[in-house]
């Protein structure tokens, strides 16, 4: 191993051993003797304000040094030289604290100001190790006190998986310590670590890879000129992953994830999988250890990984299919849920593995997660070629700008679903090619938000298009946006209707009720339209017919037709058809309809996939309330009734009302309006309709 990396993860383990298993020395007690000049300055810390303390900064010297000495081997420590040694640093910081205060009354530091003042001290005596000490111990401080020192929403994938808060300070102190290590000024971190904030932050993304901000800080080094320093970088983490590698660890991560898993109890190591062509492997479940690393990142669950996989292998025997293996998986994963609310986000993070193997060609095992991004923008290009070639979404599509687009995919948001959201998704949303066989789905989540996004502003201007594009995907991405399911049904496809309900009137005519209500109502429910739609003008049971000379039925059965259009146009096959029948209080067929949502009774006259409501006029509760009769028309015989409301309704009903007393209208029905009432609400809560 090289030795400067033996010597940083010696140093590394003695920061990070607790303090009561390290020799403590007195080192704050060789100021007491000292007469020093010291300036009035007040601390700006996290906690609130401080009064400078000298002795303070010697403990901290001294523990820096102490760690330095230790991972050397050294045991003689408190020597006089070295508390002569911390006595002088203290002594010079002193001095530039009191150049500052001459300049600047009273003085007001930042307690990272102080540790910047502290670590230039000590590069300007050549105190390369010790300075390196203070960061390491900076950063330790940084993981303990996590919480308050987030300053994003941002959240950061370690290595072991565990999800941590992007902290800037931590990438500093990363920076730092390759300019220490290399014997140089530390002073360009701060406009390095700046850059590479700025490149996390407009990267839009809710999870970030440990690994993607490394690779940021390499370029922004050589970006700035430090060739040498980005070099050194660039080895040390080769290095370091040799070392993980080969197992030579640092600190062991507490969950254990980094330790081979053993096999499950009680289950086979080796199964015999039957691949689609009929060829068969040995599975070792390595891919499934995968997943479940994978689907566990910044969970907190009650079972640890090796319990997980004898509950995830459960029911998986030898010989068996890898259809029905990689079922056997989801659905296992599922049954978790009972046991702890996170497993919900667990079980749909399984599922996400599949469908990324699915649609991208990705393999956990081969690829890692650390690829995802890389992936999805590789395969955007050729996910909107191959959907335009088998005719599924707008060749338009293609004359956008997919370079730009891709690189703002965001895979890390797929890690907020959980598994209903993804198996909603993957059953209804994303677009299928049933071109091939077997079929398959040729989106993933992001693939699926980017094109609704790109569906609804093709038509933009070509300068303004991808901003607004991208805008609208973070919306969706980020939860803070969603689209009905028209949109997200169509938006991007050849046929783009976008609109989620319609409004319809079917006047008293065959023709009205069979085009207007049926045929053109089957062609808006085919492209996922969901209908409401006025019946009242269509004439009540026993009024005349004059082109047949004949009698009405009434609009039950018409209603029947509707609701069987609805079973039969199940919008597009992705869900139900939806539609409601609307019909005012005074039709003559009132009754029957109200019965249409029923168990019971005639079959044939009653409608159990559509949903029903009723118009109730003022009028009628008036005469609810006044306990008083209310009549009920066939439309045929007033035929202006359906179109007015308020006083005109009151005046022309109790008109009409008025012909029946005369004996002008002939069809009519009249009974007491409570008696109506009460049927109402007996529907109600025996069906919840109308």
């Amino acid at each position: 191993m090289n030795p400067s990396l033996s010597h940083d993860l010696a140093l590394k383990r003695t920061v990070h051993t607790p303090v009561e298993k390290k020799p403590h020395f007195a080192w704050r007690d060789l100021m007491a003797s000292e007469q020093l000049a010291v300036p009035s300055i007040t601390l700006l810390c996290p906690h609130g304000e401080e009064r400078f303390d000298v002795s303070e900064v010697a403990d901290t010297l001294g523990k820096a040094l102490t760690n330095v000495l230790l991972a050397k081997g050294e045991r003689d420590i408190f020597t006089a030289e070295n508390r002569a040694w911390v006595v002088n640093i203290v002594r010079e910081l002193v001095g530039t604290l009191s150049d500052q205060a001459r300049r600047q009354s009273p003085l007001r530091l930042s307690l990272n100001g102080l540790y910047e003042l502290i670590e230039k001290t000590l590069v300007d005596n050549n105190a390369y190790d010790v300075a390196k000490s203070l960061l390491l111990n900076r950063s330790h401080k940084l993981a303990i006190e996590r919480p308050s020192s987030a300053t994003s929403h941002i959240r950061v994938i370690r290595r072991n998986h565990q999800v941590v808060p992007f902290v800037e300070q931590k990438i500093e102190i990363a920076i730092r310590k390759s300019f220490l290590s290399l014997r140089r000024d530390s002073a360009p971190a701060v406009a390095i670590t700046q850059a590479v904030a700025a490149r996390v932050h407009a990267s839009k993304q809710t999870f970030v890879h440990i690994e993607e901000i490394q690779d940021m800080v390499q370029e922004e080094l050589m970006k700035a000129g430090h060739y040498k320093v980005a070099e050194a970088y660039i080895l040390y983490r080769a290095e370091r992953a040799v070392t993980r590698d080969t197992g030579v660890a640092t600190v062991a991560p507490a969950d254990g994830t980094d330790a081979p898993a053993a096999p499950a109890a009680g289950q086979e190591t080796m199964v015999v999988v039957k691949r689609a062509n009929g060829e068969t492997y040995f599975w070792d479940a390595i891919d499934l250890r995968k997943r479940i690393e994978f689907a566990r990142i910044g969970l907190d669950l009650c079972l640890t990984n090796e319990q997980i996989e004898a509950e995830l292998r459960r029911s998986v025997f030898d010989q068996i299919s890898q259809r029905d293996l990689d079922a056997t998986i989801i659905l296992n994963s599922k049954t978790l849920i009972e046991r702890d609310a996170d497993f919900a986000k667990f079980a749909g993070r399984i599922q996400l593995t599949y469908i990324y193997e699915e649609v991208l060609g990705w393999d956990i095992v081969r690829d890692g997660i650390g690829a995802l991004r890389a992936a999805h923008q590789r395969a955007f290009r050729k996910y909107l070629e191959h959907g335009v070639a088998i005719k599924r979404l707008n060749p338009r599509l293609l004359d956008l700008d997919l370079d730009k687009l891709a690189a703002a995919l965001d895979p890390s948001a797929d890690l907020e679903f959980d598994f209903l959201g993804i198996q909603t998704l993957y059953d209804r949303y994303l677009i299928i090619d049933k071109t091939r066989k077997p079929s398959r789905r040729i989106e993933t989540p992001q693939f699926f938000w980017m094109r609704v996004s790109m569906g609804l502003f093709m038509e933009e201007a070509p300068g303004a298009r991808e901003e607004r594009i991208s805008g609208l995907y973070d919306l969706y991405k980020n939860r803070r946006f969603c689209s009905s399911t028209p949109t997200l049904f169509n938006s991007g496809t050849l046929h783009s209707q976008l609109s989620s309900c319609y409004l319809y009137y079917v006047d008293d005519s065959l023709e009205g009720i069979m085009y207007r209500g049926i045929a053109e109502n089957a062609q808006l429910s085919k492209w996922a339209g969901g209908l409401g739609g006025s019946w009242t003008a269509v004439r009540g049971t026993g009024a005349y017919i004059g082109g047949t000379n004949g009698e009405s039925q009434g609009v039950i059965p018409f209603l029947k037709l509707h609701n069987d259009q609805l079973v039969a146009v199940n919008q597009g096959g992705k869900r139900k058809g939806s539609g409601c029948a609307y019909l005012e209080t005074w039709h003559n067929d009132i009754f029957e309809f109200l019965e249409l949502r029923k168990n019971t009774g005639d079959d044939r006259r009653r409608t159990h996939d559509m949903n029903t409501a009723n118009w109730i006029p003022d009028l009628f509760m008036k005469r609810v309330i006044a306990d008083e009769d209310w009549t009920l028309f066939s439309p045929s015989t007033c035929p202006d009734l359906h179109d007015l409301f308020g006083q005109a309704f009151e005046r022309a009903y109790t008109a009409y009302e008025a012909k029946v007393d005369s004996g002008e209208i002939k069809l009519f029905k009249r009974m007491p309006a409570r008696a109506l009432w009460r049927k109402m609400l007996t529907m109600l809560f025996e069906t919840g309709h109308p």
